[in-house]
């Protein structure tokens, strides 16, 4: 309990002073080079793919939303509106420059490099990968 208590004050935090710093600008944020290189552990597992659906539920939806096109409440009042993982852009993104983007973070979106583990985080790579799929296959 205490756990989730401490989540929800990080969280509210998070959101407060979101819109009063500088929001980034999703078109130019660009993870560096050695970001491509680096390899997903968990690619194809699809426990880690349910961990890591589990995990956006309780880190990312608020801002990014459900099906993760960027249109969380939280993220409708941010000057810069959060990223569509079902964009272009995120979708043509390595494995690793996504890790990378989560790990590091950029104003408004915070750091999870202490928030979340490494595991964690390549989960949420790992769910952000399904969250395309899923996209296509409604298409059908």
């Amino acid at each position: 309990m205490k756990k989730n208590c401490s989540f929800l004050v990080v969280m509210t935090l998070i959101f407060m002073f979101s819109n009063k710093i500088v929001a980034q600008d999703n078109n130019n944020w660009v993870a560096p080079e050695y970001a491509n290189k680096i390899k997903n552990p968990f690619i194809g597992n699809g426990s880690a793919t349910a961990d890591g659906k589990r995990i956006f539920g309780q880190m990312c939806v608020l801002c990014h939303g459900l099906k993760g096109e960027g249109n969380g409440e939280a993220g409708l009042s941010l000057e810069k509106k959060p990223a569509n993982f079902l964009a272009l852009k995120v979708v043509n993104e390595t494995d690793g420059a996504i890790f990378w983007k989560i790990t590091h973070g950029k104003a408004p979106m915070a750091t999870y490099e202490e928030l979340l583990t490494e595991d964690q985080r390549w989960k949420l790579v790992n769910y952000i990968r399904e969250l395309e799929i899923n996209k296509k296959k409604s298409k059908k």
